[in-house]
């Protein structure tokens, strides 16, 4: 597996991967050629289901080689007042032949001005499809985007259950405040908390402390340790919150991390690709991005510290890719041609 680590390969994708040993590398990312988009030079042509036929392949392979998460940015066109719904037929095909598939994030950022046409809304966001082979993921850190947590255990968050009650994010009636466990175990109910309480997470993700001085260490919720959920079993207050599916990125000129991705007829900015990298690929381990483009996932794994493999089909984009790893780290490698 080390003739691929930290290589730019000229091929096609698929074919590349199909050399490729099984869940040899630890997460993909990578954005797809759209349908019928634009012609990247090559005249690519696809819409409607032959281009989710050709990307379902894709991703099929790219399950085989990977022992985590497979994720990719996608996006569908609108003609004549339509949407083609190519993402979503995407998954439905995925699913119909049992890939699992995790629920998709949005990448959210200002889209293009005019792009809702005269009657519909502006488009300011993009899926990302996700997939796996199955079960928890290998390793996952999914609070290193994250921040700390805006209310305190208890706090105001709420929502109202089929009967009507309106309870806490723990699953608390909204009245009744929070349960707290304390450290030896003794269960005693508190009043609800006031509003925006002070949390001070310290070093090592110790407990916020509370106004009256108590050290809040164990609270009710609604999830098992395999992620469904249910009304009893722990919570503990995390030092970093979970960042959640909504993606909000930057981008356009001077906005996506390098001028060199300027070159690249479609470009992502360096953030999105930092978002997966470090939630989903362990720190010494590879991710391959199979249209790589001006390298934009590349460069970011480089300078996270991950492995990397680049494909592209176009020999201008892997020496794009080349100049962008150069700009991270210096001009230290070839590039193989594989077609």
């Amino acid at each position: 597996m080390d003739e691929f680590q930290n290589r730019l390969i000229h091929g096609d994708c698929l074919e590349v991967m199909k050399s490729m040993p099984p869940q040899c590398v630890d997460a993909v990312l990578g954005s797809p050629p759209y349908e019928k988009c634009r012609t990247y030079g090559i005249d690519f042509s696809l819409s409607g289901q032959e281009w989710v036929d050709w990307m379902v392949d894709r991703v099929v392979e790219s399950l085989r080689v990977c022992r985590g998460l497979v994720a990719f940015a996608v996006e569908g066109q609108t003609r004549k007042f339509r949407w083609t719904a190519t993402p979503a037929l995407l998954m439905a095909d995925l699913h119909r032949r049992g890939v699992h598939l995790r629920k998709p994030p949005a990448f959210c950022r200002v889209g293009i001005p005019g792009s809702g046409g005269p009657d519909w809304v502006r488009n300011d966001y993009e899926f990302i499809v996700c997939a796996t082979n199955g079960g928890k993921l290998p390793w996952s850190d999914n609070t290193a985007m994250g921040h700390p947590p805006k209310w305190a255990p208890g706090g105001d968050m709420s929502h109202r259950l089929s009967s009507g009650a309106r309870v806490n994010q723990w699953g608390h009636p909204i009245e009744s405040g929070a349960t707290v466990v304390d450290e030896d175990g003794s269960v005693r109910s508190e009043g609800r908390r006031p509003l925006h309480v002070e949390q001070k997470c310290g070093v090592g993700g110790k407990m916020p402390e509370t106004r009256d001085g108590d050290c809040v260490r164990k609270i009710q919720t609604r999830r098992k340790a395999n992620g469904d959920r249910v009304r009893d079993g722990m919570y503990e207050q995390p030092a970093i919150a979970n960042p959640g599916n909504l993606i909000h990125c930057k981008v356009g000129g001077g906005l996506m991390g390098s001028r060199i991705s300027h070159e690249n007829e479609a470009p992502f900015p360096e953030a999105l690709a930092e978002f997966f990298i470090r939630s989903f690929c362990v720190p010494g381990g590879t991710v391959l991005d199979p249209f790589a483009g001006s390298g934009t996932t590349l460069a970011v794994a480089e300078r996270h510290g991950r492995k990397w493999i680049g494909i592209d089909i176009r020999e201008s984009q892997i020496e794009l890719c080349r100049r962008r790893i150069e700009e991270v780290r210096g001009p230290l490698f070839s590039a193989e041609n594989n077609s």
